[in-house]
């Protein structure tokens, strides 16, 4: 049988989790897994340095294909960051539900070690990008050092979120994972609403009025 000859990155990804469920082991080598599926082992290479970080770029893809559902909708690009926050949520857990076997797999298997760590790192880096391109937001203090630390507090809280959501969503056993649902919609809105700065900057306003007008006065 004639090798596969156009092989891309999405290609592998199929091929590795497809692998990966049926075989419940990750491949031994690239040769035997090009082998499986029919396609030189070079090929691997033009898109994968080794079987690990394939493994982490199926993550990425899940977040990729988010993206790409969300910059396709019109209405998404009039929502304001909480309403593009809960979108993303929705949708990019539908992904994970699209491919629970492997997600479940992949992140019970590494359990309790730090190669979960490792597992996530290109999609924490992608999600909290995100994240900082939402431009919610923070209280103006003028000072870069501390909007820095607001900016990095920020994108490390939503991770945090991001991965209580997921370990919510690997033991949720509702129907059509509802609960799931739920926690998405009240994690994310009781989130934005402790960032609400409405209130602290009409605070700090009429500070600066009392201030000023202290001043005057005197």
């Amino acid at each position: 049988m004639a090798k596969k000859k156009n092989i891309t990155s999405i290609d592998i990804i199929s091929f590795y989790m497809d692998y990966v469920l049926e075989h419940n082991e990750q491949p031994k080598t690239v040769y035997a897994f090009a082998k499986a599926n029919n396609f030189e082992e070079q090929k691997f290479y033009e898109h994968f340095g080794s079987l690990d970080s394939v493994e982490k770029f199926v993550f990425t893809e899940f977040f990729n294909n988010t993206i790409t559902v969300l910059n396709k909708s019109e209405d998404y690009q009039t929502f304001d960051p909480r309403n593009k926050l809960l979108s993303f949520y929705f949708t990019f857990f539908e992904n994970l539900t699209a491919n629970r076997s492997y997600v479940k797999y992949a992140l019970e298997h590494h359990k309790n070690s730090l190669k979960t760590l490792s597992l996530l790192k290109v999609l924490k880096h992608v999600f909290t990008s995100y994240i900082e391109h939402l431009e919610i937001d923070l209280i103006d203090i003028k000072q870069e050092q501390i909007d820095r630390i607001q900016q990095r507090g920020l994108k490390e809280t939503a991770w945090l979120q991001l991965l209580l959501t997921m370990k919510f969503w690997m033991d949720d056993t509702s129907p059509s994972f509802e609960k799931t649902d739920i926690f998405i919609e009240k994690s994310v809105n009781t989130s934005f609403d402790l960032l609400d700065v409405a209130p602290v900057r009409q605070l700090i306003d009429f500070g600066k009025f009392i201030f000023k007008e202290k001043i005057q006065m005197n």
